[in-house]
This record gives C-alpha cells, sequence and structure tokens, in this order.
C-alpha cells in the first residue's frame, strides 16, 4: 500500500455536510459523483495532499444507510492507494484477511475499490483504491 487515499466519511444530509466541511477546510468540495450500483452519492475534499470522501445514501437499504442506521454519522472507512489492486487482494487473503469483493469494482474518483471485512482489521473498514488509467 503507498499512501492514504482518502478517508470516508458517513454523512445523512451531503449538501448540509458539504457546508459545514467546507467551512472547516477554507475551501469547496471539488468533486460530487452518485455511485448508483453502491446507493451512494459522494461529495470529495482536498486539504493539502489529503483527501475526505462524504458518502451520504440514495437508497435506504444501501451499506451507507446501514452504517449511519447502526452507528451514526461519523468515519466510514479508510481508504488506501495501491499500485496493482488484483494483487494486492491476493496477498491480502494468503495474509488471512477478509475480502469483501474479490473482484475490484468501479468506485467513485476514478479507482477500482475492493473492501476488507472489518472483523479482520480491528473494526475498521479498509478500502483498496487503484487509479483507473485509460
Amino acid at each position: 500500500m503507498d499512501k492514504i487515499e482518502h478517508i470516508g466519511i458517513a454523512v445523512k444530509d451531503l449538501e448540509k455536510s458539504n457546508q459545514l466541511f467546507a467551512s472547516l477546510f477554507g475551501a469547496p468540495h471539488y468533486k460530487i459523483e452518485e455511485v448508483e450500483s453502491e446507493g451512494v452519492k459522494t461529495s470529495f475534499f482536498k486539504t493539502g495532499p489529503n483527501k475526505i470522501e462524504l458518502l451520504e445514501a440514495t437508497k435506504p437499504d444501501s451499506p451507507i444507510a446501514k452504517f449511519i442506521e447502526k452507528k451514526g454519522e461519523g468515519i466510514h472507512h479508510i481508504a488506501f492507494a495501491v499500485d496493482d489492486i488484483v494483487s494486492e487482494i491476493a496477498r491480502l487473503k494468503e495474509e488471512g484477511f477478509i475480502v469483501l469483493n474479490e473482484t475490484p469494482k468501479k468506485g467513485a474518483d476514478n479507482k477500482l475499490v475492493a473492501f476488507l471485512h472489518p472483523k479482520s482489521t480491528n473494526g475498521v473498514l479498509i478500502e483498496l483504491c487503484q487509479e483507473i488509467t485509460k
């Protein structure tokens, strides 16, 4: 893993949260994107070299809706940048981590993504991100 790619924060109201984080960072979000397959609308902020992704559920049965219902708003996941997501998934499986999706899928912000189950990572949902190259 190369670096922390972003930190994902589950929010109930993306518009209100965008205003709050714009005030916090002194700059507006740079992108809003919906990932229909995951039932989520995302908003990205950049502060220095770091990125924050706000996630709002668009479906009542989406993972973000379930997370907020169970735990409330807050940090949802930490994402790490990887160069080769397929080999990283294989390596982590070999190490004994529980991989939630063995085949990477298209995520937000032009990334292929895969997740590790929190049961195998001390309660933290870990996302692997690889930039999609054209």
